[in-house]
């Protein structure tokens, strides 16, 4: 039988940065297997713009939320059209616009394209502006990583009272983007972990809902036999101003750690000033033995995993996490929270890994202790994760099964009704 024909996908992502979270990686990483599997992709981004080796068109909002001035006062002259009164009128009332606004625009972009294209691809936008292309009479298929419903449990959880409303507010796109969810004939997710819990956060039925796991580049994360490692060096890819991503209980497991061995963690993240960790850091008198990295290269973070002795992910919840597989691929021995999709990722406590309870800044750093006392249990768990990780985790893999459920949904009629984009705000 001949090779099918290489399909034309329409990548959406309303935010690309390729050093900070995982839209971009996984746009970057994911269009790139695709284009090498035979097919055809343009991504569609806003701000920050990813890498890819793909075409790009690009989609300016705002750009409100840009360093080094983030919920900034635009320029009178800087509003072209509704759209972006809309995006400043949002924000002023602390909302978040994006996924709205980017889909407005993305919408207004393809509507003259069906042409070119055979299916959009939506990743986490879920925005109104989706569902219309989707009610035109376009094949639309969306990854959703986890349920943000989640971070806002969390963030409320762990945010003064007196911020609880305006967190509410800036959480209000999530009603939006459960209707359009549940209105799409096929949403991806990275777990089974994920899977679950947009069934039950976001009522996206479960005959729709397929897991696809992401990947790791082999040739770029792996192992540098060169570089020595630094003793008792901690390294954690891990959001300093996110709860969800546990940094606070992993500064106390440090506090406990360094009670009994010296140690130092390395952070790949920009913590703002204004966040619970400079006090936390202050409090537990860490400032010396934790340091902050940023807006590094794949290669800096590469030598930086061969560097430490260990790596920590001490989230409070995971979709999946990919500086867990990194890690792994990289060669170094990983301790994490059983919360989420980690040990689905991660594999058996003990063997691909070591596992302790989120928020257990005890266990956790008794795990570490463990680690770092023990050349060989680090050589066995660096040996049988970067197993692990060459054998279930691959950019082709997901790119693979990705295609199979473009094909699917090709074949079938859009079932997405018009929606109002106005009731979003």
């Amino acid at each position: 039988m001949p090779e099918p024909a290489g399909l034309r996908v329409a990548l959406l992502t309303y935010r690309g940065n390729p050093h900070s979270g995982g839209q971009g990686v996984y746009v970057k990483h994911l269009s790139r297997a695709l284009m090498e599997l035979g097919h055809s992709v343009e991504v569609f981004s806003g701000q920050p713009y990813p890498d890819v080796e793909c075409s790009l068109t690009e989609v300016p909002s705002l750009d409100l939320y840009r360093q080094p001035d983030p919920f900034r006062r635009p320029r009178l002259r800087e509003f072209r059209d509704w759209i972006d009164a809309l995006e400043y009128g949002v924000m002023c009332t602390a909302g978040f616009p994006e996924p709205l606004t980017y889909s407005l625009r993305v919408e207004r972009l393809l509507r003259h394209r069906r042409a070119d294209f055979d299916l959009v691809h939506d990743n986490q936008c879920l925005g109104y502006g989706v569902a219309r292309l989707a009610q035109q009479g376009w094949p639309v298929v969306a990854t959703i990583h986890h349920p943000i419903h989640v971070d806002r449990l969390l963030e409320l959880k762990h945010s003064p009272l007196r911020r609880r409303i305006s967190q509410r507010r800036w959480f209000g796109f999530l009603r939006m983007q459960g209707r359009v969810a549940r209105q799409l004939p096929r949403v991806l997710t990275v777990s089974e972990s994920s899977a679950r819990d947009l069934a039950h956060h976001m009522g996206i039925r479960p005959d729709r809902l397929s897991v696809v796991p992401i990947g790791v580049d082999h040739d770029i994360f792996r192992p540098l036999p060169d570089v020595a490692r630094v003793p008792g060096r901690i390294l954690a890819m891990a959001s300093a101003d996110v709860a969800l991503k546990g940094m606070l209980p992993l500064l106390e497991a440090m506090a406990r750690l360094r009670r009994s061995r010296p140690a130092e963690l390395v952070v790949v993240a920009r913590p703002r000033q204004d966040s619970q960790i400079p006090a936390t850091l202050r409090r537990l008198g860490l400032e010396s033995a934790v340091r902050f990295v940023s807006g590094i290269s794949d290669e800096e973070l590469v030598r930086l995993y061969a560097e430490a002795e260990v790596a920590v992910v001490p989230s409070l919840y995971e979709g999946f996490s990919l500086p867990a597989i990194q890690a792994m691929a990289c060669g170094l021995p990983l301790v994490a929270t059983t919360a989420g999709a980690l040990p689905e990722v991660v594999g058996r406590d003990g063997e691909t890994g070591l596992l302790v309870p989120p928020g257990d800044s005890a266990a956790l750093a008794a795990a570490l202790d463990r680690a770092l006392g023990d050349p060989d249990l680090r050589a066995r768990l660096a040996l049988a994760g970067r197993a692990r990780a060459l054998t279930r985790f691959s950019w082709k893999a997901c790119a693979e099964a990705t295609v199979e459920h473009y094909r699917d949904v090709i074949g079938r009629p859009a079932t997405a009704p018009a929606t109002s984009a106005a009731s979003a705000a």
